[in-house]
């Protein structure tokens, strides 16, 4: 079974964010400029599914630049993505080097799409960015996927609650949470609502991503081994320009969550901590943060996205050494110290 078919969610009601209070109902047009500098961004890497290689492309773009800037206007006006450039070869790739390769789970699987997807995605990832910018929708504590933000970004702000924390003589117990192929599992139903209701996309922009997102197809490629064809049916395709930042959108009203237990948090991408200063030997100071981590498991798993306990770990900080590790109880999701 999947890890997306094993997800149940919990029959659990959250209070929903605020609508979106700014619309993103239709692209502007793509000039051939914009054009040109998107093409320019992308690597120069072929995927199997093109026909001309990418660097060939790329060469001739002032010729190709016009018909293109065309096809894709169209495409954004129209707001489809067509099915030929939906289709990915997925490539497992070793998440670190040194895991043992006999393991499907130390893989991560990535996707390679055609150039033309890939140089549409582009440019309607600056145009989203710019309306989640310009609109302050986008989590001000998700490091991830943002201009000037980074893990160094994300380690400082940590790191300088806790010496903050430290400074005013209380520990601080700090959550590291780990999500089981949390790309893999999004809902795509649940995505397009918050693309919707939240981040305020309507009209072709809204259908554009709506038809991004439907009909989608891989087949696996291993060295010279291809499997047939299969619907991706949930997730967003990682390697892809749009799936980073899709994802982040559909964890958009987790962080709200999290701020009402006034807990202090931060992602970076799919990695979430959370943490709390405590009293030592206040036996009540941890409720907040597992009343938190109770309510967090639900959230997910209505989400259809899955928390890996067995991964998930928590961090004592204390000025004073003599201090123990605090105690979660027997109520709390058990985690490793």
């Amino acid at each position: 079974m999947s890890i997306r078919q094993a997800i149940t969610p919990v029959p659990t009601a959250f209070t929903s964010i605020s609508a979106a209070q700014c619309v993103f109902e239709s692209f502007d047009p793509v000039t051939l400029v914009d054009l040109k500098i998107a093409v320019q961004g992308l690597k120069s890497t072929t995927c199997a599914l093109d026909t001309v290689p990418t660097h060939i492309m790329k060469e001739a773009v002032d010729i190709l630049g016009p018909c293109l800037v065309s096809f894709i206007n169209s495409c954004f006006s129209l707001g489809i993505v067509p099915a030929a450039l939906k289709h990915a070869i997925v490539k497992p790739l070793l998440k670190k080097p040194g895991l043992d390769p006999s393991l499907l789970s130390n893989f991560r699987p990535i996707s390679h799409l055609p150039f033309l997807s890939k140089l549409m995605e582009k440019l309607v990832f600056s145009q989203l960015l710019f309306h989640l910018n310009s609109n302050g929708i986008a989590d001000k504590f998700q490091s991830g996927f943002r201009s000037r933000h980074s893990t160094e970004s994300a380690l400082l702000r940590v790191h300088n609650d806790i010496l903050t924390a430290l400074d005013s003589r209380s520990s601080v117990v700090l959550v590291l949470l780990d999500l089981t192929a949390a790309f893999d599992t999004v809902d795509h139903s649940i995505l397009i609502s918050r693309l919707q209701h939240t981040v305020g996309l309507q009209g072709a922009v809204l259908n554009w991503f709506s038809s991004y997102l439907s009909n989608r197809s891989f087949t696996v490629h291993i060295n010279e081994f291809a499997s047939s064809a299969a619907p991706l049916s949930s997730g967003v395709p990682q390697g892809s320009i749009l799936g980073p930042i899709l994802f982040s959108l559909y964890m958009l009203p987790l962080g709200r969550l999290i701020s009402s237990h006034n807990i202090q948090f931060h992602f970076y991408a799919d990695d979430l901590q959370i943490y709390l200063p405590v009293i030592y030997n206040d036996r009540s100071a941890l409720d907040p943060l597992n009343n938190c981590l109770h309510t967090i498991k639900q959230w997910l798993s209505q989400n259809f996205l899955h928390l890996n306990e067995e991964k998930t770990e928590y961090i004592h900080f204390s000025s004073d050494p003599t201090h123990s590790s605090p105690d979660f109880g027997s109520s709390s999701p058990q985690f490793a110290s």
